[in-house]
């Protein structure tokens, strides 16, 4: 959820809204299709995707002020989603570099499955 969360931060501000409407409502029907296939029923799966949608708006709300955050805020911010015990500068570290890749790379890329760039 980290990584579409950075992704529609990221694309918001060049992309057509109705785009990436389209793009959110397909992620989410995926993991909806998924919970299907894991086996849950009907009530589940909608219990569980209003929970998704709202640690995804969660997630968004506290990230998008991301650039103007310390490494600290931004540890804390992930280790409550990621249940971490202590500080931990490497996924925030990795979290940066992945806001970095995401600004150098265009959304085309991703939306016509050819990625072949690297970090």
């Amino acid at each position: 959820m980290f990584h579409f969360a950075f992704f529609l931060r990221e694309y918001k501000k060049n992309t057509d809204k109705k785009y990436l409407q389209k793009f959110f409502d397909y992620f989410f029907r995926q993991i909806e299709l998924s919970l299907r296939e894991i086996g849950y029923g009907d009530v589940s799966i909608n219990k569980k995707m209003k929970d998704y949608i709202n640690i995804f708006y969660s997630i968004l709300d506290k990230i998008n002020d991301w650039d103007n955050l310390d490494n600290e805020k931004k540890s804390e911010i992930l280790g409550f989603y990621y249940k971490l015990k202590d500080n931990h500068l490497e996924i925030v570290s990795y979290f940066d570099n992945f806001e970095i890749y995401l600004s150098k790379t265009t959304l085309k890329s991703f939306t016509k499955s050819v990625i072949n760039h690297k970090f």
